[in-house]
């Protein structure tokens, strides 16, 4: 038997402590939602976004599966963009298998899918529905913001689900659920200074992805789970902070991106990627001839936190499927770095990063040299 002090008690249960577990979530979840511009019982809690993306996509295949026709078109497609985030780039075996074609849409050299291409994409099944759509909002590595709206309608035309990975987007630059026309999102708290370990999969009322864990039913019974109130409670602040001081951090993102940039313009052999429209919060820039991992390591040893790829790839050599999806050679993507401004990344961080990194970049170039140099 459990004291009623302090938050204790399972959400689900129907004692007090349960019923006040409860309370504190459904108010967390409250105002989660109307930080995104979303319904309350659009707001899904998930275990970040990972989950939120494998739900969305993989669970909303599964319900139009179920509902369409017999074959031989009974088995609709995925189309998911070239530069999705591994949560759904690796999720694709797993759709094969389940019977699921998927296709792919191609994005522009800096980043970003056309529009038009997108709305070809949907009109042109060949006969087979689209199930769902996903074009992630902010891409994680490039910054690129995608045309989401364009997907939305384009969506809708054809009768298939829009979803978004929205976890770079909110409290980065401008994010409406609503106004988006998007019938699922998926966002996390960890990329807004929240709790690790807690998201939300925004589902439009009326769109019901099916469950690909199962259990005691929980929120709407799309996603089983006992729930965290104490996550859900550090989510609501963290998220109604970002969004409500985003233009004050997007300014002073925007400042140190320029500072960042004009720092690196005087080393050789470095090209920074710079999407048309990107978040004022990330940079993505090639040193050439260098191996992006031994930089990394080098910037490590001299603090400073940059990252290669996905920081969900953390640890596995392998070349960034964005930038080669964006058109980059081999050599050039290996040598790609990342850095990311958070809400308290200041001038002097940029400026640490500045004066290391030139010795750092010659020490790993003359690595990748000697490297190269013992082959022949």
């Amino acid at each position: 038997m459990w004291a009623r002090s302090g938050l204790v008690g399972n959400a689900s249960s129907l004692h007090a402590s349960g019923r006040a577990a409860r309370r504190v979530l459904e108010e967390a979840r409250e105002e989660v939602a109307a930080a995104l511009g979303a319904h309350p019982t659009e707001l899904v809690f998930t275990s970040g976004g990972t989950e939120g993306d494998n739900l969305a996509v993989h669970g909303s295949w599964i319900a139009r599966r179920a509902a369409g026709p017999g074959e031989p078109h009974g088995r609709p497609r995925v189309l998911l963009s070239s530069i999705e985030h591994h949560a759904l780039h690796d999720l694709v075996p797993a759709l094969v298998r389940d019977g699921a074609v998927v296709d792919r849409l191609p994005v522009r050299p800096d980043g970003i899918a056309d529009p038009a291409v997108l709305a070809g994409a949907l009109a042109g099944a060949a006969g087979r529905e689209t199930a769902v759509a996903s074009l992630m909002w902010v891409n994680n590595e490039t910054g690129a913001v995608q045309p989401v709206q364009a997907l939305a309608e384009a969506c809708r035309s054809a009768g298939a689900w829009s979803h978004s990975d929205a976890v770079q987007a909110v409290g980065h630059v401008p994010f409406d659920f609503a106004a988006s026309g998007l019938d699922l999102a998926t966002v996390t708290a960890h990329k807004v200074g929240g709790p690790v370990g807690i998201g939300a999969l925004l589902v439009r009322r009326g769109v019901s992805p099916a469950p690909i864990v199962f259990g005691g039913g929980q929120e709407r019974g799309i996603r089983s789970g006992t729930l965290a109130p104490v996550l859900a409670v550090g989510f609501a602040a963290a998220v109604v902070e970002a969004v409500a001081r985003l233009e004050e951090h997007a300014a002073r993102w925007r400042r140190l991106r320029t500072r960042l940039l004009d720092g690196l313009a005087g080393l050789p052999d470095v090209r920074p990627h710079l999407p048309e429209t990107a978040s004022p919060s990330l940079v993505n820039v090639a040193f050439l001839g260098c191996e992006a991992d031994d930089l990394l390591l080098l910037l490590d040893a001299a603090g400073v936190d940059a990252s290669v790829g996905s920081a969900c790839t953390a640890g596995v050599s392998r070349t960034s499927h964005v930038l080669l999806a964006a058109g980059l050679a081999e050599d050039e993507a290996r040598s790609t770095l990342r850095f990311s401004f958070g809400a308290e990344t200041g001038e002097a961080d940029v400026d640490t990063l500045l004066r290391v990194l030139p010795e750092a970049l010659e020490r790993a170039r003359r690595a990748r040299g000697a490297t190269f140099g013992s082959r022949r």
